[in-house]
């Protein structure tokens, strides 16, 4: 079970010394004399879970402590000890400090455990709710832009597509350059759909550990990229450097979307009249991680955008017409395999992403 943190607040030293000797064994304890002092334990120790504080102390009442500390500590929860029968003060508590519980002076042992132990479920069931409401927020919000930006992008690709087709039905012939701008429009629509099964698949499949070939995958991106964007990937100059002495372990799945929605983005922003177009893909395979960087000599992400390029659906430039999902996806699916990524950008002089990985060999071995 999780470690319990306790603030106790009493202004007569007894009664501090007399919790922490009966709790000590069972809790983390934190003690204060008086309202001062458990402000700055509660500065200092983010950690603490519950407070119980004594309602008549010298410098304030515990209800209007807990009032007080409302807003930079809401999340710990509140046991409030009164010597006074008085109903009046303990609708207060309830009220104005938000006041879980309230406990009789003298408490008793067995009384005070289970309060302390319900309050604890109560503060980690909010805890995990509070995480589910965040989390569905964000998703709540992604969907909304996903909603928008697929509607728009799905209905650009069709409008041209049928355009182009009742144009070639007024024609007795079709001419090649309009043979040309329909397969231009299917591959943009294909290339679409592809992102949203990428993301869903990212978002719901299991991860499956495979042992990965990074040349195979490197390579297979490429052709994918040449066949469904019309990409010049002939013109580009690939140098690619792998260093691995051992085996690489994790999901060979979402591996080929990282590299490939890297490899996309260094490929379509490319400055177009660069005679020397190119591409560095370095890999560093070690038993623990992989460290995999890709360096580009295109356009550069201006500064004012590079905090905002893993939002979904965000574009920095207009140079290219991409869904603006690849690099969020990147971000989810590092977050499915527990790497990390760094940005380093110069507008005019390129991008380079640095990637690091868990070798998930051990666990692999262990679950043979």
């Amino acid at each position: 079970m999780e470690r319990i943190y306790i603030l106790y607040i009493d202004d007569e030293i007894n009664n501090l010394n007399s919790f922490k000797a009966k709790f000590r064994m069972d809790y983390s304890i934190y003690l204060a004399n008086n309202v001062k002092e458990a402000y700055q334990i509660l500065t200092n120790n983010p950690q603490i879970q519950l407070i119980i504080s004594d309602q008549r102390m010298p410098d304030m009442l515990g209800v209007d402590f807990f009032e007080s500390i409302l807003h930079k500590f809401p999340e710990p929860v509140r046991i409030l000890l009164t010597g006074y029968s008085d109903i009046a003060s303990i609708i207060d508590a309830i009220n104005k400090g938000q006041v879980f519980r309230y406990l009789e002076k003298p408490w008793n042992e067995y009384e005070m455990k289970m309060a302390i132990e319900n309050a604890f479920q109560f503060y980690f069931i909010n805890r995990q709710l509070r995480s589910k409401n965040e989390e569905l927020h964000k998703r709540n919000e992604e969907l909304n832009r996903f909603a928008y930006s697929a509607s728009h992008d799905l209905k650009a690709p069709v409008k041209s597509m049928l355009g182009l087709l009742k144009l070639a039905q007024r024609e007795k012939k079709v001419e090649n350059n309009l043979v040309d701008l329909f397969e231009s429009s299917v591959k943009k629509l294909d290339y679409f759909i592809n992102n949203i099964i990428d993301y869903y698949k990212n978002t719901r499949s299991e991860k499956i550990l495979n042992e990965i070939d990074f040349n195979k995958i490197i390579q297979e991106s490429i052709s994918l990229i040449e066949d469904s964007q019309n990409s010049y990937v002939k013109d580009i100059n690939f140098k690619i450097s792998i260093v691995q002495e051992v085996p690489f372990m994790n999901d060979e799945f979402r591996m080929s979307i990282l590299i490939s929605y890297l490899l996309s983005n260094a490929i379509k922003y490319q400055k177009k009249n660069e005679i020397n177009k190119e591409i560095s893909i370095l890999i560093n395979v070690s038993a623990k991680i992989v460290k995999l960087s890709i360096r580009d000599n295109g356009i550069g992400i201006p500064s004012k955008y590079q905090d905002s390029i893993y939002k979904m659906f965000f574009r920095a430039t207009t140079q290219s017409s991409g869904s603006g999902i690849g690099l969020y996806i990147v971000k989810e699916t590092l977050e499915k395999l527990n790497g990390k990524i760094e940005l380093f950008s110069e507008e005019g002089e390129g991008t380079c992403f640095e990637l690091e990985i868990p070798n998930e060999m051990t666990k692999s071995l262990i679950s043979k």
